[in-house]
């Protein structure tokens, strides 16, 4: 057993039953006592450990059950995506001189597309900007009008 596996399940309810006992005893050597107990309360205390005793067994089962299945799956998976990425590689590869032709195709008519229409850019660009340094020009002294009227308001110092 290494120190990563949980602990045998066996092991822990001899465990468990030892401790049970020795409350017992415990308990049977004090009822002598004068204090008056209250035994069915104790009882239902050992109840309730035995049976958290119990579950937390049942749930070291289960996780160890579930950490074999997750492993079963990925032994059962991994061939499969081996399998994917060959046929993926194979298929890229069939594809390679389909895309090829289509490049071969596309590529006169986009540089056909762009060299009609880089004279209409160039035009209207060459139309726009004479406008936009005119609203450049008016903007700026927009701005300054309404610094020079802001200063105005101010009182002097």
């Amino acid at each position: 057993m290494t120190n990563a596996d949980p602990p045998c399940p066996s092991a822990i309810m001899k465990f468990s039953l030892i401790a049970a006992l020795v409350v017992v005893l415990a308990i049977g050597c004090e009822s002598g006592s004068l204090v008056k107990r209250d035994i069915p309360a104790e009882i239902e205390t050992l109840t309730k450990y035995f049976q958290d005793a119990i579950e937390t067994v049942k749930s070291h089962e289960l996780i160890s059950q579930a950490q074999g299945y997750l492993e079963e799956g990925k032994t059962q998976i991994t061939p499969l995506t081996d399998k994917i990425q060959e046929h993926a590689e194979k298929i890229q590869e069939q594809m390679k001189p389909f895309v090829s032709d289509i490049e071969k195709q596309v590529r006169p008519m986009a540089d056909n597309l762009q060299a009609q229409f880089m004279p209409l850019v160039d035009k209207m660009q060459a139309q726009f900007k004479p406008l936009a340094d005119d609203l450049q020009a008016q903007m700026e002294q927009l701005f300054q009008t309404v610094v020079d009227q802001t200063k105005a308001l101010l009182p002097p110092q």
